[in-house]
């Protein structure tokens, strides 16, 4: 049964909960969202859409003071510390759950290396499950910020903020990134004609090949200073890409993310390759007029922006690849369920 997050309060405490959490697609600005660029040259700023495809995480009361987790393997243990999942164990301390807890995780797609968010997506939906297991409400802003403290400063693991805000809010939403640490989110405010025009507009392919992401942002972040103009660019397209969709101009959308794939793969090594490059000119020879790999580039997802009328031709130019169907999802973390 569905459930509204502000009804929630004390008396649905350690039941069964279920968040759904949506995983999320960059259409320009990806990459200012990290500390080394918005901090000394910032804001930054990203405009992403969710999608309907999710992470779920389960959430219910153990038998036993232990703490059963389930994802790609299971642990079993006696004590919060000796958890090996990082954002589960980091989760729970900073909750103040010590036991007596089983956490499941479920997947829409392969939940590494897609660029699709999804390390960001799942940490949101667990803090999401776990505070209304304890019969609380976050917000979507609360959701974020603690997602993003757990992840950039308590395991320090490098990238930027976009992910963690996209799965909390949902949407489409533009995002800027202030040297302060203050992030503003902004949704693009279209009308049903234009956001059925942008849907129709996309095209989705699953590479096949999982990277991790965090060399790539480790390098991107060594090399800002040197390719500052680039990022500089990239944010001005995502002020752009907001007026062009908050005017109904969708599409201009496909030729800023062009230009902005132009630039970020020029970032850093890694973010692109002369086989994702041979993929992406096959898919604008067949009529593409723009498109980008998705997250911090080097494999995963491939989306593409054409008009309708090419996207047969793409899609059997890039046969090799997998073509995944989406739409784009207008709400953020939800609980769906809490069990009696």
């Amino acid at each position: 049964m569905l459930q509204d997050e502000s009804s929630l309060a004390a008396h649905v405490r350690r039941r069964m909960i279920m968040s759904r959490t949506p995983l999320r697609i960059t259409f320009v600005g990806g990459g200012t969202d990290i500390p080394s660029f918005y901090r000394d040259h910032g804001p930054g700023a990203v405009i992403s859409a969710s999608i309907n495809k999710y992470i779920y995480v389960i959430v219910n009361k153990k038998f036993d003071s232990k703490i059963r987790v389930s994802y790609s393997v299971t642990e079993i243990v006696d004590h919060v510390d000796q958890i090996r999942h990082p954002t589960v164990r980091e989760a729970l301390k900073f909750l103040g759950i010590t036991g007596g807890i089983e956490i499941v995780s479920i997947s829409d797609i392969p939940s590494r290396g897609t660029g699709l968010g999804s390390s960001s997506t799942f940490i949101v939906g667990l803090l999401n499950a776990l505070h209304a297991y304890l019969g609380e409400h976050a917000s979507p802003k609360q959701l974020a910020e603690e997602a993003v403290k757990i992840e950039r400063e308590i395991l320090q693991e490098p990238g930027g903020k976009q992910d963690q805000y996209m799965a909390a809010y949902g949407g489409i939403q533009m995002m800027e990134f202030f040297p302060d640490e203050r992030v503003e989110v902004r949704p693009v405010i279209m009308s049903e004609r234009s956001r059925d025009r942008l849907q129709n507009s996309l095209l989705l392919f699953y590479t096949g090949r999982e990277r991790s992401s965090t060399e790539i942002h480790k390098n991107q972040a060594q090399a800002v200073v040197d390719k500052v103009n680039s990022y500089r660019i990239m944010k001005d397209l995502a002020y752009r890409t907001f007026d062009a969709l908050s005017s109904d101009r969708v599409e201009d959308v496909g030729r800023m993310m062009h230009e902005n794939w132009l630039q970020k793969k020029s970032l850093a090594a890694g973010i692109s390759d002369s086989w994702i490059d041979a993929l992406y000119d096959k898919a604008i020879s067949a009529g593409a007029i723009g498109g980008k790999m998705i997250g911090a580039g080097g494999g995963g997802f491939l989306l593409v922006f054409a008009e309708p009328s090419a996207h047969e031709r793409i899609a059997s130019s890039l046969s090799e690849l997998r073509r995944e169907d989406f739409r784009i999802e207008y709400q953020g973390s939800r609980i769906v369920f809490v069990g009696d």
